[in-house]
């Protein structure tokens, strides 16, 4: 099959009929709903987008010849890697880096999963031909994925078998000859009514004790699986035009908790059965961890270039280059931007060769990335905020600009110092789009716990990080002090 279109993603969403709830109702129809249009329509191109550059998006299956997207390629050389963070960007750069879960994020994932197949045999044969199969489906038929990998907000000083209802989260409750059955919930399945699989994958943070082994698993099925629901937040596309909330109206990806109700998953889709161990170890004996980075750095790069786009637009259109502060400010959003090229270039070009073959970035610019830009993006938008100011809020509609009445006056007292009215105030929606509405909202927080609670982030970041050359350098220098005479005496 290899690549899809647009029109095959949404007519395969049409014939799944996931079971997607919002504001206590069924969605008959993902791909029609207000919820979720939209947004259906964004992942519709970036399938078709494929087609439309496929020189810098596809590649040759290596098993059927077809042409598969780029996002799934197992990189063997340097040269694919750079392909590879060049495909991420030509998606992110056409969201702004406003969708966090485009279907490239999982598919480095799978990949890694699926060549990493050994690690995951160490339990049980079986589950390495899985994994292994599974990549290969989900390459070839061009699969995309939502995926879970956290526990419900239940009490987080207490492990999963500890909790007063340790029902709570998904768990397996039988092993049978047909699969395991999974009952419980999980969080925070992104884009997870408009996807056409799930993954269940082990959290990426928290280790878990041979006490919540029953809770530790990972498989991958189809979204419409029966038992399986997905329970979708309240939606930040309220319904309005893409002039009036140009961000929200095309990239909000919903967000849902996962209920597994009795849910069946066959032998065949099962990766790991109950073992704390091998769940403990997979992000970074099989480089998941690292593969998933090189996709989030690519696309916080495209994100950054966007909001510092939205930054110097504002300027140019009020006329407040001038000011120092404003310069200064600016400046802070572009030493970003180049400091996480600088991240991804070095990752890229210091890359080597794993175990498995792949051809794998260096981690440390990558890991350093991720544990800076969730706090950067913070003062990005606050930026933002600062910079735009009262323009913020003096943000008429379209419907103000068209008015007949009311119109003439809107596009006279609306104007910039370099920009008409009805320009300026579609560049200043755009900015309280991305830094005060209810999306920018959930993109901070987004940005903010990306890959789990940040300073939990950096204590493991200094766990592992190796100071001992740090300190050796000290204690070397220290040591060519040369004594005094005092300090030669003997006391």
């Amino acid at each position: 099959m290899g690549a899809r279109t647009g029109k095959e993603y949404i007519e395969g969403l049409k014939a799944a009929k996931n079971n997607v709830w919002i504001h206590g109702e069924r969605v008959e129809d993902v791909t029609t709903h207000p919820a979720l249009k939209n947004v259906v329509q964004s992942m519709s191109k970036l399938m078709d987008m494929q087609h439309e550059k496929p020189d810098k998006m596809l590649y040759t299956s290596p098993t059927s010849g077809d042409q598969v997207g780029l996002s799934f390629i197992a990189p063997k050389t340097k040269e694919d890697l750079v392909k590879r963070s060049g495909m991420f960007t030509e998606w992110a750069r056409h969201t702004g880096g406003m969708m966090g879960r485009t279907p490239d994020y999982l598919n480095t994932s799978v990949m890694a999963f699926g060549t990493a197949e050994k690690f995951f045999a160490e339990a049980d044969p079986m589950f390495g031909e899985n994994v292994r199969n599974y990549y290969d489906y989900c390459r070839e038929n061009d699969v995309t994925l939502t995926h879970t990998l956290i526990h419900p907000q239940v009490n987080r000083s207490k492990m999963q078998h500890e909790q007063k209802d340790p029902g709570i989260s998904a768990h397996i409750v039988e092993k049978n000859k047909d699969g395991i059955v999974v009952n419980g919930a999980r969080l925070l399945a992104t884009q997870g009514g408009i996807t056409d699989e799930i993954v269940v994958f082990p959290s990426t943070l928290n280790k878990a004790s041979t006490n919540d082994d029953p809770y530790a698993m990972a498989f991958a099925i189809p979204n419409n699986t029966k038992g399986l629901k997905f329970v979708s937040r309240e939606s930040f596309d309220v319904g309005r035009n893409q002039w009036d909330h140009p961000l929200s109206s095309r990239f909000e990806e919903s967000d849902a908790i996962v209920i597994f109700d009795n849910v069946l998953v066959p032998w065949d889709r099962v990766f790991v059965a109950g073992s704390s161990d091998i769940c403990n170890r997979t992000y970074v004996e099989t480089n998941a961890m690292v593969h998933m980075t090189h996709q989030v750095i690519a696309k916080n790069t495209a994100k950054t270039e966007f909001v510092l786009g939205v930054i110097l637009s504002m300027i140019d259109a009020i006329g407040i280059e001038r000011f120092q502060h404003v310069k200064e400010k600016a400046s802070e959003v572009m030493v970003i931007l180049e400091t996480m090229r600088s991240h991804l270039f070095r990752a890229e070009q210091n890359a080597s060769t794993d175990k498995y073959g792949n051809m794998t970035p260096d981690f440390a610019p990558l890991n350093a990335a991720r544990n800076w830009y969730p706090k950067v993006y913070q003062r990005m938008v606050e930026i933002v905020r600062i910079l735009g100011a009262s323009g913020l809020m003096g943000t008429p509609t379209q419907d103000d600009f068209t008015s007949e009445e009311i119109g003439e006056f809107v596009h006279r007292y609306t104007q910039g110092g370099q920009i008409d009215g009805y320009e300026k105030v579609q560049l200043f929606r755009l900015a309280w789009d991305l830094s005060l509405s209810s999306f920018g909202g959930r993109q901070a927080l987004y940005e903010y716990y990306f890959f789990g609670d940040p300073i939990r982030m950096s204590n493991v970041y200094y766990d592992v990080y190796n100071k001992d050359p740090y300190k050796e350098m000290v204690k070397s220098f220290l040591d060519r002090v040369k004594p005094t005479t005092a300090q030669n005496v003997n006391v």
